[in-house]
């Protein structure tokens, strides 16, 4: 088993008039040699945007977009008609494929919006664009559910054997995360709390990618923790 253990004051940071982030991986302005992925996780950002403000239509292409707001609205356009509003529990994906144009704004002119950016390498390469939200069911305590898989694995599907699963965990509960196929890597992320993985004690943002194992990587949650796992491939 291999580990590679992230905290969170160890991120890159950028701070502009609208935009406060953090980089989990080598981005814009922020490079570091050693943190340019985790197999086909490339991005990892860590967004806060001011009230009415956000990134322009800009394009992208053969990269798997994911979104998760934490708090706060989001407002979605995109050149293929798509135009949508998300909050917290909702989940985003988009395929740029051949090539996406798209605008994400605070969709509010008072409050702040927080929210996850992650970006996977394409299975295929120029394949159609695609959008899609929706808003996981959440309600089960102490277990992982998959809120983005492979292809037609539910409506929230991308175009790379990866997966996303989010867990609500209670303080003292024990942890399972069972690979859905061998020969990947899972990169753990805090959103908030405090868990206990492989030995490893992770708080608030920090983040553990372990890779190299059999089936299931075990834990146990030290107070109310909200986890995000990503499984990807690590080639």
């Amino acid at each position: 088993m291999s580990v590679v253990f992230h905290k969170a004051s160890s991120r890159g940071y950028a701070k502009h008039d609208w935009l406060t982030t953090h980089y989990s991986f080598s981005f814009a302005s922020y490079y570091d040699s050693a943190r340019m992925g985790f197999g086909a996780l490339r991005v990892l950002n860590d967004d806060m945007i001011a009230p009415g403000m956000g990134f322009g239509k800009h394009p992208h292409d053969n990269m798997e977009i994911i979104t998760i707001p934490l708090s706060g609205a989001i407002r979605h356009e995109d050149n293929m008609g798509n135009s949508a509003v998300m909050t917290a529990g909702e989940v985003q994906v988009m395929s740029g494929g051949t090539g996406v144009e798209h605008a994400e704004f605070n969709a509010s002119d008072t409050e702040a919006l927080t929210v996850l950016q992650v970006w996977i390498s394409s299975k295929q390469k120029n394949v159609t664009p695609r959008y899609a939200q929706g808003t996981p069911d959440l309600s089960v305590k102490n277990m992982f559910v998959e809120v983005v898989g492979r292809e037609n694995s539910n409506d929230l599907w991308i175009h790379q054997d990866a997966s996303l699963s989010l867990g609500r965990f209670e303080a003292g509960a024990k942890i399972t995360y069972t690979l859905k196929a061998p020969g990947k890597g899972v990169y753990f992320f805090v959103m908030d709390g405090e868990i206990v993985l492989e030995a490893h004690t992770l708080e608030k943002r920090d983040a553990l990618g372990i890779w190299g194992i059999d089936k299931a990587v075990e834990g146990e949650a030290q107070q109310h923790t909200f986890l995000l796992a990503i499984e990807v491939p690590m080639e």
